[in-house]
């Protein structure tokens, strides 16, 4: 015999409330249409669902086994409405994002936790990667955004770019540096000490080799390479080695006390932070909202930079 569901989560609301009307009540239906469907369903059964004569209603035997297989019915219905209600609202869901390395490891990941903060039921896949990778992944639907540095976004690219933070590296080493003694720091000495390696691929890489270029050299003394950003900044603490960090990487670390940035100039292109993403993608709820608390955590920080540099020389 097969019973419909529906009436089975009627049953267990009128068991649960204690009578026809309250039960009705609660699922939003009419206290006839209700009454209806437990006759209806005794009569099908050919047995009663509740003790005659008692208030408020108590179920039969069969009325309670029932009404517990009802409640499963209305427990699953609620909890998938709640999911939806989560979806909509950007409450729950899965947020997809890649980014280079430097920037998530200093920065985003930080932002991530306060997002979830607030957001606990969303979910967060965070890969790493450098522009052609990251345009790649998300024309292959692999990521839903990417935050990576950008000089220039080919016309048709099929991308939107919305900038969060300016593009600027800066040649970083640690905060008891010899040349940080120095009165006029010129260029060229910046080749007498070792160079830990940005990543390959990277566009600090690309800042280095121009850095050597502008100081009339082809090379430079690399002692340490293929390390993360936190091995990176150790090896500085502990040597002379100089390096290229995004500036706003060298502030993220400013607590710390152990890391700061040389008074040089860096020739690079004009470029930007921002959120990369396919033009025109209307994402999920979660991404949007998401999209929103990265926006607003780096606003935030471009004004504590801008008060930073206001009230100390740094990086200059």
């Amino acid at each position: 015999m097969k019973i419909d569901e529906r009436h089975l989560a009627q049953l267990a609301a009128v068991v649960q409330a204690g009578g026809v009307t309250e039960g009705a009540t609660m699922l939003g239906l009419s206290q006839p249409a209700v009454s209806r469907t437990l006759a209806m369903l005794e009569k099908r059964l050919g047995e009663p669902l509740f003790l005659k004569g008692r208030r408020p209603l108590q179920p039969t035997p069969l009325g309670r086994a029932l009404a517990d297989h009802g409640q499963a019915i209305l427990t699953s219905a609620r909890k998938a409405s709640s999911l939806v209600e989560g979806f909509r609202h950007g409450r729950t869901g899965l947020v997809r994002v890649g980014g280079t390395p430097f920037f998530m490891d200093a920065l985003i990941a930080g932002m991530v936790a306060g997002f979830q903060n607030s957001l606990p039921d969303v979910r967060v896949e965070q890969s790493y990667g450098y522009l052609s990778e990251l345009k790649a992944a998300i024309v292959a639907d692999r990521i839903d955004l990417a935050i990576c540095p950008i000089d220039m976004l080919e016309e048709g690219s099929g991308m939107h770019f919305q900038e969060l933070l300016p593009g600027r590296n800066v040649v970083a080493c640690r905060v008891t540096h010899p040349l940080l003694l120095k009165r006029k720091l010129s260029g060229p000495e910046l080749l007498d000490f070792p160079w830990i390696a940005p990543p390959p691929g990277s566009p600090l890489l690309a800042d280095l080799r121009s850095l050597v270029l502008s100081l009339g050299a082809t090379e430079t003394k690399i002692r340490y390479a293929g390390g993360s950003l936190t091995s990176a900044i150790n090896y500085m603490k502990e040597s002379d080695a100089l390096t290229i960090l995004p500036h706003s990487v060298v502030f993220a670390y400013r607590n710390d006390r152990a890391i700061t940035a040389l008074p040089v100039e860096i020739p690079h292109p004009e470029r930007a932070l921002g959120l990369l993403r396919r033009s025109g993608d209307l994402g999920a709820p979660a991404i949007e909202a998401f999209s929103v608390h990265l926006r607003k955590s780096f606003e935030n920080l471009r004004h504590l930079i801008k008060r930073h540099e206001q009230s100390v020389i740094w990086g200059i």
